[in-house]
């Protein structure tokens, strides 16, 4: 998948374009079924596939005091949209000018740039530009204009209720993670660069891999067994999410801790997914640093067994 930065980079020649819209946090079943029935026009069309979708999300600049705490990291973001057969993606820093760009301005600079757009595809209750000033209504009176289609697609439904990003991030939250997985149609996965720790692990004899993950909904404190995935390579690993209650810290920080089990390695700097199996455990205080070297040990055998 080609992935460009600004809307004349495409160049498509004689091809027209179809064109999904959103910002597709954790590409969810919904935002799945936006991205297909682009694909499925660009075929039937001999068009090009592709994906608009913005580097933050809009709250960053529109309204910093409600950012959502988001499902999926950028390269997750990423790579799940490639999986669904996209021909290019559009990514667009999402800043000042953009923001106070109205609905309308935002299309028609759109068109003019990317040539001929054969369809247009969203979320039926999608709202954008500058103070929300455009909807599908306003998508399909452009489109009548410019000649292309309007997909406005309906919400995806699961146990009588509409999926939503932000619904997925409510059941992360309260620890429904099979609910959460079902709902994103994959497993459900936390993905952050590793960062240097304080290497507490490494002096029990067990090193972990410590992720920045500021920004992303986390499950609820505990010991999970996961499988990790980075560079190609996938491992069997156990995760603590947590304060790490047993030491002595005057100022306890959350942190995502993995020990990838038979591995050995420098991973600083590079970007670890974990793939989320079974949670294993609660957190919780030992008396000592031996108990709690004991139980990690245990922690390990049960995580196995899970494998």
């Amino acid at each position: 998948m080609r992935i460009i930065r600004a809307a004349n980079e495409l160049q498509p020649g004689n091809r027209k374009v179809c064109l999904a819209i959103g910002f597709f946090d954790g590409v969810h079943l919904g935002h799945q079924q936006i991205i297909r029935q682009t694909v499925t026009d660009a075929r039937q069309h001999e068009a090009i596939a592709l994906v608009l979708t913005f580097d933050r999300h809009p709250n960053t600049v529109v309204a910093p005091d409600r950012i959502p705490q988001l499902i999926y990291s950028l390269p997750q973001r990423l790579r799940a949209i490639e999986t669904l057969g996209s021909d290019g993606l559009l990514l667009l820093t999402f800043d000042k000018a953009l923001s106070l760009l109205t609905g309308e301005e935002f299309i028609r600079n759109l068109a003019r740039d990317l040539g001929r757009i054969q369809s247009l595809c969203v979320g039926a209750d999608f709202a954008f530009g500058h103070k929300r000033s455009g909807n599908v209504e306003l998508l399909k009176r452009i489109g009548t204009d410019l000649r292309f289609t309007v997909h406005g697609m309906a919400a995806v439904s699961l146990d009588g209720k509409a999926v939503s990003s932000t619904w997925i991030r409510e059941l992360i939250t309260s620890g429904e993670l099979d609910a959460a997985s079902q709902m994103l149609g994959r497993a459900y996965s936390l993905a952050g660069t590793v960062v240097p720790g304080d290497r507490l692990g490494k002096g029990l004899g067990f090193p972990t891999a410590n992720l920045d993950t500021a920004g992303l909904v986390l499950p609820p404190n505990g010991v999970y067994a996961v499988h990790a995935q980075f560079e190609n390579q996938t491992r069997q690993a156990v995760v603590n999410i947590g304060s790490r209650p047993t030491l002595a810290q005057p100022k306890p920080q959350l942190r995502v801790e993995a020990h990838l089990l038979d591995f050995s390695g420098d991973l600083y700097g590079k970007e670890l997914e974990l793939i989320f199996v079974e949670k294993l455990r609660d957190e919780r205080k030992f008396p000592s640093l031996p108990e709690l070297r004991a139980q990690i040990a245990r922690d390990i055998q049960a995580a196995q067994a899970c494998f």
